[in-house]
């Protein structure tokens, strides 16, 4: 198993530092230079102008060097003082402190953000809080039923639950997030539409909508009247999922030899499931559950935007639309991070839930 760890790290961190260079190429390409000059300088400066900026502030070097000291491997530019932007290295201490020689990633500095005009680590920090919470309360939702349906489901494959239950789980699955929320808002936070006027008219709610169709107040207080309907949104498409996932391998497990045994030896269905099916059956579930967490960080954009919940999603487009090249590649490292430690931690677990999988 030590091997097996050793050998996955090291994959790891070969494959972020392959990842986030392909990015940060990307990212750097002369259009969104060139965007990045007239947005940081003025927007009617001319193509000999622009050249000149991206000179002067070191953008025109080798994309290799710049990305060494991005990393915090290379020295980072000084500049000459001839910069219209601040050095990196300068950005990274406060004004007075001795500038460092290294000022990358691997030096705690993730860069300055040119749309919030702040450190894109603590831009980054607060994003990923918001979304933490929401990422917490959907699984809270949605893994419980998501894994009770499918079992469910799974147990008495062909029958009348089977086939009701996984209607629901494809047709969940089928509706995008855009959908679901918009629907949701319009049913249950919406003044003229949908429940919320009946139940006021009727006198059942003090306020015009039965949930707020926002989730803005959600980053300072957290209730179940502006947390509900985002929650809601992710957990409806995840859910099925993960209930199909979990059904098919259910169905396929209680079709095992071992299970028959069992059954014959006089064991009762639920001791059968429990003790016996249940534990195999989850294998393939439990890798999906981890992916989830990747698509949970970068799959929220939508219905963050949505319901202008200023997370992690919310930044990212933030980014992308102002053309934030450092706040880009800050979301990226923290992206390719979450997503290979999830596949580290799916592949141990897959050896911690069943030991008949060896480990080569």
């Amino acid at each position: 198993m030590l091997r097996f760890l050793l050998g996955r790290v090291a994959v790891t961190i070969l494959t972020a530092l392959c990842l986030t260079f392909a990015i940060f190429a990307l990212t750097n390409l002369k259009p969104n230079l060139v965007k990045l000059a007239k947005t940081e300088a003025e927007s009617r400066m001319t193509d000999e102008e622009v050249e000149r900026w991206i000179v002067r502030n070191g953008y025109a070097r080798p994309v290799l060097l710049r990305y060494g000291e991005w990393l915090g491997v290379m020295p980072g530019w000084e500049g000459g003082g001839t910069a219209a932007i601040p050095p990196r290295c300068k950005r990274a201490v406060p004004d007075g402190a001795e500038i460092p020689t290294f000022c990358g990633v691997l030096q705690g500095y993730f860069g300055f953000s040119t749309t919030f005009k702040a450190d894109v680590s603590a831009i980054i920090g607060r994003a990923l809080g918001l979304t933490g919470w929401l990422m917490l309360w959907v699984l809270v939702v949605m893994i419980p039923i998501s894994l009770l349906m499918g079992v469910l489901a799974g147990m008495r494959e062909g029958s009348r639950l089977d086939r009701t239950l996984s209607t629901i789980a494809i047709a969940t699955t089928a509706t995008p997030e855009y959908v679901s929320g918009v629907v949701l808002i319009v049913l249950l936070a919406s003044a003229t539409l949908g429940v919320s006027p009946i139940l006021a008219e009727m006198g059942w709610i003090g306020t015009k909508t039965l949930f707020m169709g926002t989730a803005t107040s959600a980053m300072d207080n957290i209730t179940f009247w502006n947390f509900a309907l985002p929650v809601t949104t992710i957990a409806l498409y995840g859910t099925g999922y993960i209930a199909r996932m979990t059904r098919a391998s259910m169905a396929e497990v209680m079709t095992a030899q071992y299970i028959r045994t069992a059954r014959l030896k006089g064991l009762s269905f639920g001791a059968v499931v429990l003790r016996h099916a249940l534990r195999n059956a989850l294998i393939a579930p439990f890798t999906v559950i981890m992916l989830q967490f990747t698509w949970l960080l970068n799959g929220v954009v939508i219905v963050e935007t949505l319901f202008n919940y200023k997370g992690f999603g919310w930044t990212i487009v933030q980014g992308a639309g102002n053309n934030d090249i450092e706040l880009l590649m800050g979301c990226s490292v923290v992206a390719v991070i979450v997503v290979l430690v999830t596949q580290l931690i799916s592949d141990v677990g897959y050896a911690l839930l069943n030991p008949r999988i060896r480990v080569s």
